[in-house]
């Protein structure tokens, strides 16, 4: 059976019977709480195990005018029934070694004795019991299929235990403690399946069976502590004593130990009948013990805290299956259409949201980009590039929609040339890192169309960082720019919120640039530097734009494309108008409390805008470049030479490329390139903001002047931060 069957199976069965596990892990918290917390009658009650009936039984009669009945709970707690000293009838505590009374039971609380029918039979009585009765053999065979994820999962039962990969949370905790749990849970079903078969006696009806008594009279009459079969039996073997009512020569102790029933002589303690119990009553006897925790507050301790998973195990279960149905693939393409094939492996879903970031900027990008998962490669006639992003399922395989990949491979060869590159995710902490990867980056050389663009690329632990040196590599090897901010690959799973427009600038004459500012109706956090993130289509389809934080608000500055679907959206606009959209956190692009020295072209001034409204702002300088001198770069310039005149910013380098001098940002660094040395090596921040294009010309002119190695240690202690697009 594959993997995908059982994993199947087991959603499955979790999903059918929902409601049931709930309400049994539920109560049985509640009841596991209950036995641990039950009153002790007196200390170290095991401590008597070990004592004879023969030195008990005297001893309690003494404190006793009659006593009917003592019974041996599984703690050793001895209870008696009896006429008191005073003839009174009284259900009772007695020490075992002195025989005193040292209480009274205390009677079940109704809500206790509520919670016990609810976990037995849902207060429908045998119906009830029924229902539950199946509800615990489903349990069994979840966890049965549990199991075997797990040991598929480790590749073998002898490596169950043995370290496993941390992925979202929800999954790893599901499986770290399935680990440990499982087996619990696995008696706590069998015990409940079992214990219904008895109640529905599909063992039959009469289990214990009765032996024929000849009653003899005794030769001579002996004291209770000197019968020879209660100096056998000790405390630990009994369940209950039935005393003889008279001194009829027919009526005896009844002893009911835990394998057997005893029938012994009053007069003389001759033991007149000794049957053992049936493999079933011993079963039902070992299963109560196991499946209520009566026997030891420990395995009670064990029983609450597995039923306590059990309820993690469905919120961490359903959480796994909705991230991985979640997942909705945008393609406007169809496969005879598509240019650049993206495929993914992915075994929770989170290798899709790198995926689903690089797709969805292509398509932007106006590229005829479409994204599948591995086991629906087909065949795509236009197809130039592929990319494959895969993580590794246990050690080495394939995640459950990449299991075909290699045969559709053989299936559907290309007949012309595919440039292709592979980006592997998992982690290092297990020696198969990446090794799905590794084979597909294998599967790939053997084909003679396939031609790597890029080494096979390995991410480890879903780093941003590391991914973003993939994108650099695409960058220059294609000539596509894709995004090298972080916050562009981050999830976006935080809730969408009102924003009301309250001020937007218009495009007059060549000005293609626009300013709008949007007030939170909430109570909002975030900083310039963050992104926001509106969805045009009222949908999934997002994008993304740099914040400035003025007043409490956000500022944006976005340039408007004739045929942008986000620029449009935004420009089409009245102020009054209110939307919903996200801010996504963009921790690398905040303010340092440190020199700063910003680098800007573009719509990418807008961050800088707000940082420089900041109180801790410390900047050096800021370098801006434009195509035209517009109303909006004036007015820009207006508000930086208040902030000059505040101490906030020492310097303003404003360049236009399409009139006057004909500059751009790279002809300022480079005139002060001397004094940007000496900034870099006295701790200073760069930060830079605005198109890739001009991201890659700055980095390459300081690469040239300050060394590769000494620009990467730059790069390393986080003195350069960029979020370009």
């Amino acid at each position: 059976m594959t993997q995908s069957i059982w994993r199947f199976a087991h959603l499955a069965l979790a999903v059918s019977i929902s409601v049931f596990l709930f309400i049994v892990a539920s109560t049985g918290i509640i009841l596991a709480g209950a036995s641990i917390t039950e009153k002790v009658p007196y200390a170290h009650a095991e401590s008597f195990q070990h004592l004879s009936l023969s030195e008990m039984l005297p001893k309690i009669s003494t404190h006793f005018l009659e006593v009917n009945e003592v019974k041996v709970s599984p703690k050793y707690w001895v209870t008696v029934k009896g006429l008191n000293e005073n003839g009174d009838e009284t259900e009772v505590f007695v020490h075992p070694k002195t025989g005193e009374i040292v209480g009274a039971p205390e009677k079940e609380s109704q809500f206790i004795q509520d919670v016990t029918t609810l976990h037995r039979s849902l207060f429908l009585h045998e119906t009830g019991r029924f229902i539950m009765g199946v509800n615990a053999f489903l349990l069994i065979l979840i966890t049965v299929t549990g199991i075997i994820l797990v040991v598929k999962r480790q590749k073998g039962i002898l490596r169950f235990f043995t370290k496993i990969q941390k992925e979202n949370w929800a999954t790893y905790y599901h499986v770290r403690w399935s680990r440990y749990f499982l087996f619990p849970i696995l008696i706590i079903a069998i015990t409940a399946t079992f214990l219904s078969l008895i109640r529905f006696k599909a063992f039959g009806a009469d289990r214990i069976p009765t032996n024929q008594i000849d009653f003899v009279a005794s030769k001579a009459t002996l004291d209770m502590d000197a019968f020879p079969s209660f100096k056998k039996i000790h405390l630990s073997e009994v369940q209950k004593i039935e005393f003889p009512f008279t001194d009829d020569i027919e009526e005896c102790f009844t002893v009911k130990l835990h394998d057997r029933e005893l029938k012994i002589n009053q007069f003389d303690g001759r033991v007149l009948s000794e049957v053992k119990y049936p493999k079933t009553v011993l079963l039902e006897t070992l299963s109560l013990d196991l499946h209520t925790g009566r026997t030891s507050i420990v395995w009670a301790l064990v029983l609450g805290i597995s039923s306590l998973v059990i309820l993690f195990f469905m919120y961490s279960g359903f959480a796994i299956t909705l991230k991985r149905k979640k997942v909705k693939i945008h393609n406007p393409f169809t496969p005879s259409e598509g240019e650049i094939l993206i495929l993914v492996g992915s075994e929770n879903g989170s290798t899709f949201e790198f995926a689903q970031a690089v797709h969805q900027q292509l398509l932007n990008l106006g590229e005829k980009s479409f994204l599948m998962v591995m086991n629906r490669f087909q065949d795509f006639p236009k197809a130039h590039t592929m990319l494959v992003f895969t993580s590794t399922y246990g050690l080495g395989d394939a995640p459950s929609n990449a299991n075909h990949f290699e045969a559709l491979i053989q299936k559907y060869p290309f007949s012309h040339p595919v440039k292709t590159t592979v980006i592997g995710f998992g982690s290092q902490n297990y020696p198969d890192f990446c090794g799905y990867a590794v084979k597909v980056q294998a599967i790939l050389e053997r084909e003679s169309w396939s031609h790597k663009m890029i080494d096979l690329h390995t991410i480890n632990d879903k780093s941003i960082t590391e991914f973003l040196r993939w994108v650099t590599q695409w960058n220059i090897s294609t000539g596509i720019p894709l995004s090298t901010s972080m916050a562009q690959y981050r999830s976006t799973s935080s809730k969408r919120q009102e924003f009301k427009v309250i001020d937007k600038k218009i495009v007059v004459g060549e000005q293609t640039t626009f300013k709008i500012t949007l007030q939170p109706l909430k109570k909002l956090e975030f900083q310039s530097g963050d992104l926001f993130t509106v969805f045009p289509k009222n949908d999934t389809t997002e994008r993304l734009y740099s914040i400035g934080k003025v007043s409490g608000n956000v500022q944006l500055v976005v340039k408007l494309h004739e045929k942008g679907v986000g620029s449009s959206y935004l420009y089409q606009l009245e102020i009054g108008s209110v939307i919903k959209a996200k801010v996504l956190k963009n921790n690398i692009f905040h303010l340092p409390n440190k020199p700063v020295l910003g680098i800007a072209n573009g719509t990418g001034i807008a961050p800088f805008l707000g940082m420089l409204h900041e109180k801790s702002a410390q900047m050096e300088g800021l370098y801006a470049g434009f195509r035209h001198r517009t109303a909006l770069v004036d007015d820009f310039e207006k508000q930086a030479k208040v902030v000059i005149s505040n101490q906030k910013l020492k310097s303003l380098n404003i360049v236009f490329s399409r009139e006057g001098e004909r500059l751009y940002v790279t002809d300022l660094i480079l005139r002060d390139i001397e004094k940007i040395k000496v900034f870099l090596a006295n701790g200073g921040v760069m930060m830079i903001c605005g198109s890739l294009a001009m991201l890659q010309d700055v980095e390459t002119l300081l690469i040239a002047h300050c060394g590769a190695t000494t620009w990467q240690n730059y790069k390393d202690k986080g003195q350069f931060l960029s979020d370009c697009y």
